[in-house]
């Protein structure tokens, strides 16, 4: 297998893994849409940083693999249409993705100030804030916004 081979395979590799981070978040977006209390809350946090870790692994491997194969491989070049589209759509995404987080994070802050309080039963304020509208609007476009980058990368408009 030549040097290019293998970037392209963890390219797609870093691909799998940031679009698994985006199905994992997915499922904790409609799990924590029904917690109510500061314990359950914060038991999802190894979930989330599992999620954390694997977009950003997905991501930087992506950027990072995805650069050195429209340099490497011939007839492709960093200025070809789709390529620029790509990289801009990632910019898009990971935006979106941090957004997200913090939306989502602010569920996890407000747990753990009611635990320190002392407050262990089911809180509507917390409720409210683990449904947070925002969050999931950002997380639909950015999902939305890597579909678009998927597609990109699998016909190659323009190529």
């Amino acid at each position: 297998m030549s040097l290019d081979q293998w970037i392209l395979a963890l390219h797609v590799l870093s691909a799998f893994a940031l679009v698994a981070a985006l199905v994992l978040f997915w499922v904790m977006i409609v799990a924590v849409r029904r917690t109510d209390t500061p314990e359950a809350t914060i038991r999802m946090a190894p979930v989330a940083l599992v999620g954390i870790a694997a977009a950003g692994i997905g991501g930087m491997g992506t950027i990072v693999f995805g650069v050195w194969l429209a340099f490497s491989v011939g007839g492709y070049d960093i200025w070809d249409g789709w390529i620029i589209a790509a990289i801009l759509l990632w910019f898009v995404a990971t935006g979106l993705g941090a957004r997200t987080g913090k939306e989502y994070m602010a569920g996890m802050k407000k747990a753990e100030e009611l635990q320190v309080a002392g407050q262990t039963g089911p809180s509507d304020e917390l409720l409210a804030i683990n449904r947070t509208q925002r969050g999931l609007m950002l997380h639909s476009v950015a999902s939305l916004v890597t579909l678009l980058i998927l597609i990109d990368m699998i016909w190659k408009p323009g190529a």
